[in-house]
Formats: structure tokens, sequence, C-alpha cells
């Protein structure tokens, strides 16, 4: 298994994944020709990310591309204090944009002390033959008063990262990778696969 699809268009999540998946060719669902809207109406990340994964291996099905693993992710910030806001909702949290979202969590957060938070990942994968394998991961920090570093991506800028000292928006792609959310879920899906080919090989050997 050495092609898969990501179930998406963020020029930012594709660099991630393809930095972690570095042997294998990722599809964007620009690349794949995808230009249907996603309805994500789950209740939790592992709802979002399976309903995307699920809906690209649909549209694979009977073309040239069926044969290709498909992986989602579904992810976003909770905020302890405010009820674990915007959770499942951030990227839709203020209706705008990346900069929107940000000013409307800043504003929840103005006279509250307590600003620990965490990000939260869920990576779905389907195989071509509709095996599923799901897999979670979590970063831990606090939410800083003020924007610092990069602000091109979601709340990177805004989210200071206990491992790294940081906010995610001073880091550089190699020290996030170290310690996100999508980093951590991704690689454990990415073991995941390993296996399977290392199964796959010790099986034929076996039979020979």
């Amino acid at each position: 298994m050495r092609k898969l699809i990501f179930a998406s268009n963020n020029k930012h999540k594709l660099e991630e994944v393809r930095r972690i998946f570095k042997l294998y060719d990722i599809l964007s669902l620009q690349d794949i020709g995808f230009t249907q809207e996603i309805v994500e109406d789950g209740y939790s990340f592992q709802d979002n990310a399976m309903i995307k994964a699920e809906a690209v291996a649909q549209y694979t099905k009977g073309t040239k591309y069926e044969q290709y693993g498909i992986i989602a992710d579904d992810s976003g910030l909770c905020v302890k204090a405010i009820n674990y806001e915007p959770g499942i909702m951030s990227a839709r949290y203020s209706g705008g944009s990346d900069e929107d979202n940000r000013q409307k969590l800043l504003s929840k957060l103005i006279t509250i002390t307590d600003r620990t938070a965490y990000f939260q990942c869920y990576a779905a994968l389907i195989l071509p033959n509709g095996e599923s394998f799901c897999a979670d991961g979590k970063t831990y920090g606090y939410i800083s008063k003020t924007k610092i570093g990069d602000e091109s991506f979601g709340y990177d800028c805004i989210f200071w990262s206990d491992k790294l000292r940081k906010t995610f928006g001073q880091a550089t792609p190699e020290e996030k990778d170290s310690v996100s959310h999508r980093a951590i879920a991704m690689k454990k899906v990415k073991d995941y696969l390993d296996e399977i080919d290392y199964l796959g090989i010790a099986e034929e050997e076996e039979e020979l």
C-alpha cells in the first residue's frame, strides 16, 4: 500500500501528511477531481473523519483510484474553561475566516484565567478491501492572550504548546510534527499500514 488519497484540499494539512507519509504517493481531493460537498454532521471528530473517508471511498469506486487507500482526518481545538469549545466546530466557529475564529475565541477568554487547551485529531483509514482503521492524537497547551508567529493556519498562532514552549505559529514544520495532534494520529495510521505491508511480505515468504 503505497498510494493514498487524503480527503482534503487544505494545503497546510496536505503538507503535514506528506511529510509523515514520505514514501507514499499522497493525492488530494483536487488531484482526483472530487468536488462534492461533504456534510460533516457527526457528533465527534471520529464521526466526521469517517464521514469524509467514506464519501471519498464511494466516489473512487469504479475509477482508476479504487485501489488507493483513503485517509481523512477531523481535528479541532478544545478549551477547557468554555466547555471545550470550539471542538468539532473549530473550522466553522465564527462562520468566517481563521482570523474571525481566533478573535471569537480570544474574546470569550478575556476574563478567564484558566486558558488550558488541547488540540485533538482523529484520523480514519479505509482500504480498497473495505477494511477501516481509526487513530487519535492529542497535544496539550494553553491559549495565549495575543497572536504569536505565523497567522496563516487556524489557531496555531494562539496555541502555546506545553512541549515546545512556544506557539505552533512559531514552530518549524519539524518541531510541530514532533508533537502535533495530527502527526500523532497519522503516525499511528502509518504504523498500521507498515505492519500490514510487513505481514503481507511474511505470508508470501511462508508460502514459497
